[in-house]
């Protein structure tokens, strides 16, 4: 029988810091950038578990919802309206980067076998970041979505708003708590991609008649794939509307 993939989603709010104290303020700037900002900033987390496995012939069911939600909200309830850095231990010596938080999510999870097998453990932080760790990757690595938009002309017609999922994975970095770094792919995206596209029309810069939201995913995936480290790029994602998207991995 084949194995279904079964996906919940659940909400809580808690708060974090990104910071070394054995290093100086520059040094947590440069790394960290407005994470390192004190006291701390919150999030409304967005939680995403998928487990696998088989339909079950009685039930029609992979697992029952009802007892994966029970296990999550007991879970959260530990971390909801809480600070990371503060009031939890186990990171008195990690730095509580969205990577790591996912990770003891998993850990959390992992040992409760009435929820089926763990799949993926998606933890976003908001619309435009989030992180995932998975049973085929392991616990050591991790993969770090962000979005990023501008608007474009396509086939002459008005400009289009674009919304582009950049994906690096890695291993979760012992020192940082991070795959990559997202300050820097943040100023690479936007020098490489978003300062490129925006208001111009995509057949002019592609030098393509009639380009198209494929040939725009392989033009930003040329542009990124040899730049980004640490870390390595594994998708781009082009969202063109809610109806159509694009995925392209080299």
């Amino acid at each position: 029988m084949s194995v279904v993939l079964l996906t919940k989603r659940i909400e809580f709010a808690a708060a974090h810091r990104y910071f070394k104290p054995e290093w100086d303020e520059a040094k947590n700037r440069a790394v960290f950038g407005l994470c390192y900002n004190p006291p701390a900033h919150g999030h409304n987390y967005l939680l995403e578990v998928t487990v696998s496995g088989e339909v079950d012939p009685k039930t029609g069911m992979v697992i029952n919802l009802f007892d994966l939600k029970r296990v999550l909200l007991g879970m959260i309830e530990e971390f909801d309206h809480k600070n990371f850095n503060l009031d939890m231990p186990y990171f008195k010596d990690r730095i509580p980067t969205s990577e790591n938080i996912a990770r003891l999510l998993w850990t959390k999870l992992a040992p409760h076998k009435d929820i089926g097998m763990l799949h993926t453990v998606r933890l976003c932080e908001d619309e435009d970041l989030y992180a995932e760790v998975t049973a085929a990757g392991g616990l050591d690595v991790a993969s770090v979505t962000r979005r990023y938009s501008f608007n474009a002309v396509q086939d002459g017609k008005a400009g289009r708003d674009w919304d582009c999922f950049v994906t690096v994975h890695g291993p979760i970095d012992p020192v940082t708590g991070m795959v990559t770094d997202i300050a820097a792919l943040d100023r690479l995206v936007d020098e490489r991609v978003v300062t490129v596209f925006d208001g111009q029309d995509l057949s002019h810069v592609l030098r393509k008649p009639g380009a198209t939201g494929d040939h725009l995913a392989q033009d930003i995936w040329q542009r990124l794939v040899s730049r980004i480290a640490p870390g390595r790029l594994t998708n781009i994602r082009l969202v063109q509307s809610r109806d159509v998207s694009v995925d392209y991995a080299g």
